[in-house]
């Protein structure tokens, strides 16, 4: 006879990734080229607010640039924070989990000198998980039947078999 079981059990509900590309602007005095564009220390946590996951974070970018008519070199430092709202394709319930990853570290991917200004774009890779309760139903069949042990199957359970085969030398201690 075949029954069905129910099993309530955490499992990814949802998942997806998304490009995020932000143009950013800084001042400095006479510059003359970008040398170089780093992004660093990048941390973020996500929340989900009824149909949408929002996520908060931040990232360090450091500009290397040259000015005085590339005589000599200076770095600018920002600390760069943003807001994501994804928005949910699926109704979701209130308990469900988020699960925020970063596949693809914001990095530096342009940057180039307008007068005074140094324009940079960033761009990162996010990827969302919802994790959530689900049932799964599993077949189960009838309990195996129960296999005959044999008189000569059963191990002796007789105390005084057992107290007269004990090696009384076991251990033995070792003095120094």
């Amino acid at each position: 006879m075949t029954n069905y079981k129910e099993i309530v059990t955490k499992a990814v509900i949802s998942k997806g990734k998304r490009l995020f590309t932000t143009t950013n602007n800084v001042k400095v005095e006479n510059p003359s080229t970008v040398l170089g564009c780093w992004v660093i220390n990048h941390n973020f946590s996500g929340t989900k607010s009824r149909d949408k996951v929002i996520i908060n974070g931040s990232y360090d970018v450091n500009i290397w640039y040259s000015y005085d008519n590339d005589t000599k070199t200076g770095v600018v430092k920002e600390t760069n924070k943003y807001r994501e709202v994804i928005n949910m394709k699926r109704n979701s319930s209130s308990n469900e989990e988020v699960i925020v990853r970063s596949l693809q570290q914001p990095s530096c991917v342009k940057a180039y000198i307008d007068n005074d200004t140094i324009t940079y774009t960033i761009e990162k890779v996010l990827g969302i998980e919802l994790v959530g309760d689900v049932k799964v139903k599993v077949e189960t069949n009838d309990e195996d039947p129960w296999d005959e042990i044999g008189e000569d199957d059963v191990v002796s359970n007789d105390v005084n078999d057992t107290i007269e085969n004990v090696d009384e030398n076991f251990i033995k201690e070792d003095v120094i």
